[in-house]
């Protein structure tokens, strides 16, 4: 299982001259176009016990975000929603659980810091710093990262039914990958920072700020609770320079599954044409 501390968010800042770009998936020195390996960073306060990483995270965060699912009461999720067998694989594009909906936690359980403990091993073990629910294939809202991407070293940050509050209007690109899209990466702009509100792994509600690399992974993540993708934040000239990968991989799925491709990407311009891309400003 991950073993580290979960800190409060306001006691992790990590500076953008260490970081000339970022990836939310950990690889090696690629070209000059593609973002470097996350360098290894040292956090004042190291990872130790699973039981620690149930304290509200405080880094400073900014997130974008369309908007389109809400928050009923006929959201929650259920026990079966919470569901799963251990080990957990990552969901890969296109498939459609990654557009799914996904529920509002209201259990706060064993179950669901087992479920926060056994993202954080698939995460660590695909050298990922941030992974959300429905990437392994459940559909609630809940999200796990680790800006240093490193067991034990760092701080675990768990945000459950996380919300944006406020968006900052300067918005910056980085270089960006996916655990659910290997091997892709591409320049991604989101905003500099965000406030957000969100509950921690025992239930309590928090409001903070974020900025950073946290900033970055948690709009990433957020992004998936809403059923979008990071390549759904690409211009047209970006998208331009991985369209073949990306039909790569609709092909395998659709090679898996049966499924048509032009099905799965019916499902994408369904959502397309039934969201708003929020402009990232407050």
């Amino acid at each position: 299982m991950a073993s580290a501390v979960r800190l409060h968010l306001s006691s992790l800042v990590i500076s953008h001259s260490l970081l000339p770009r970022l990836s939310l998936r950990l690889r090696p020195p690629p070209p000059p176009f593609a973002s470097g390996r996350l360098r290894r960073l040292s956090s004042t306060r190291p990872s130790t016990s699973p039981a620690a990483r149930h304290t509200p995270p405080s880094l400073p965060v900014r997130a974008q975000a369309k908007r389109g699912f809400s928050s009923k009461e006929d959201d929650l999720a259920s026990v079966d929603d919470l569901q799963f067998e251990a080990p957990l694989k990552i969901v890969e594009y296109p498939d459609p659980v990654l557009r799914a909906k996904n529920k509002r936690i209201g259990t706060f359980d064993d179950n669901l810091k087992k479920l926060a403990d056994e993202m954080f091993d698939v995460m660590y073990n695909t050298d990922g710093i941030g992974l959300s629910a429905p990437q392994v294939g459940i559909n609630v809202q809940l999200m796990v990262f680790n800006p240093v991407g490193e067991r034990g070293e760092g701080e675990e940050i768990v945000l459950v039914n996380p919300r944006v509050i406020k968006y900052s209007k300067k918005a910056v690109p980085f270089n960006e990958g996916c655990l659910s899209f290997p091997g892709i990466y591409a320049d991604v702009q989101r905003p500099e920072a965000v406030k957000i509100d969100a509950l921690d792994i025992s239930g309590a509600r928090f409001t903070v700020s974020l900025s950073g690399l946290p900033a970055r992974v948690f709009q990433h993540e957020f992004d998936h609770l809403q059923g979008i993708v990071f390549s759904d934040r690409m211009t047209e000239q970006v998208l331009d320079t991985i369209r073949a990968e990306l039909e790569a991989l609709e092909k395998k799925y659709e090679q898996r599954t049966g499924l048509p491709r032009a099905l799965i990407l019916g499902m994408k311009a369904q959502r397309d044409n039934s969201w708003e891309l929020c402009p990232g400003g407050d």
